[in-house]
């Protein structure tokens, strides 16, 4: 049989991949780089701007509204609440049309200064064919939360390039830690910006090891902030919303999920893009995400360690982002520094007008 050039070249590459599974890999890193967008930044808050208090995804309580309400109160900021923040559809706070009124009404005032969902729960996925993006891109606002908020967070940045924010929900429970870094990021237009680890963490996971920091791959990288919740960012792979994690620091965190889901997610999100296209892999603290009733299960570690371990870019685990109390805010999109030996993220620029 005679064999051209490209045959054989085909036929060499088919015979690395199969005698040496890293092959592939690096196969998948030469992939074009990814594309520079032109990121809208919200303008920074000040005291006394009125914030829009909305719920999303999940329904809310009034006890959930009290105390979200306070939250903003205590911060210096005046409140604004959704005309159907109240509302219950299931276990959905209204229906996809409430929702989305509400969230445009937020963004289209030009009293809020920032929208701040109650809380995540689920069904912010359902909001995303219908946003009015550009409402959105002419009118650039802080949005703030995290868990189900990731899907808003993602579909906004690809499609306007606004810079939003993972952190707090109007209802946390917020610490000192995560309030002085929430407040600096919103607040404060810096040109660099070091969060270094919360101190409270460490201290708990003398007691509870999954707090602990974990460094796997060790080194600095640099890269746009993408990422967010480990079950929404798999469930928009293969969408137009989905997360372009390559040359970024691609942070995920999950909470009360088994080890299988968490490895079934991580390999699909590896399916889709490949980690090794990542700067860096940065792995929030997965609260109550041991085994469950499983008679035989991997831990969490070990878990994790199956994506983290093959890499050579940065991983680590364990970092204060999550759905914990001691968690910093990351602004999506914005350029950053991962140390590993420092256990620092560095902003290198503002997120804030």
């Amino acid at each position: 049989m005679k064999i051209d050039r490209r045959g054989f070249g085909a036929l060499v590459a088919a015979a690395l991949t199969v005698s040496f599974p890293g092959a592939a890999s690096a196969a998948r890193r030469r992939s074009p780089p990814r594309p520079m967008k032109q990121l809208i930044k919200p303008p920074r808050l000040r005291q006394g701007d009125t914030v829009g208090l909305i719920a999303p995804g999940g329904y809310t309580t009034e006890r959930a509204i009290e105390k979200a309400v306070r939250n903003i109160e205590s911060l210096g900021f005046r409140v604004k609440t959704g005309a159907y923040l109240r509302s219950v559809f299931g276990n959905y706070a209204g229906s996809v049309q409430q929702r989305l009124a509400d969230l445009h009404a937020m963004f289209a005032d030009p009293e809020v200064k920032a929208i701040w969902p109650i809380r995540g729960g689920s069904g912010c996925i359902s909001l995303l064919s219908g946003l009015d993006y550009e409402l959105i891109r002419r009118n650039p606002k802080v949005l703030l939360g995290y868990s189900d908020i990731t899907a808003l967070h993602l579909a906004i940045y690809t499609r306007v390039g606004l810079v939003t924010f993972h952190g707090p929900v109007a209802s946390s429970t917020m610490s000192d830690y995560s309030r002085e870094h929430m407040m600096a990021v919103l607040t404060d237009p810096r040109p660099t910006y070091t969060i270094p680890m919360a101190a409270e963490n460490a201290q708990r996971a003398l007691t509870e090891p999954h707090y602990g920091i974990r460094t796997v791959t060790a080194g600095v990288a640099t890269g746009p902030l993408m990422g967010g919740n480990l079950s929404l960012v798999a469930a928009l792979a293969g969408t137009p919303y989905a997360c372009d994690y390559r040359d970024c620091l691609l942070f995920l965190e999950e909470v009360n999920e088994a080890p299988y889901r968490i490895d079934r997610w991580m390999t699909q999100l590896n399916l889709a893009g490949g980690f090794d296209q990542a700067a860096a892999l940065m792995i929030g603290i997965c609260d109550n995400c041991g085994p469950e009733h499983e008679e035989i299960s991997l831990t969490l570690d070990q878990t994790l360690d199956l994506h983290l371990q093959p890499l050579t870019i940065p991983a680590v685990s364990g970092y204060s982002i999550g759905h914990i109390r001691n968690q910093f805010t990351l602004p999506m999109g914005v350029r950053a520094t991962l140390d590993t030996h420092r256990q620092t993220v560095t902003l290198l620029e503002s997120a804030v007008a």
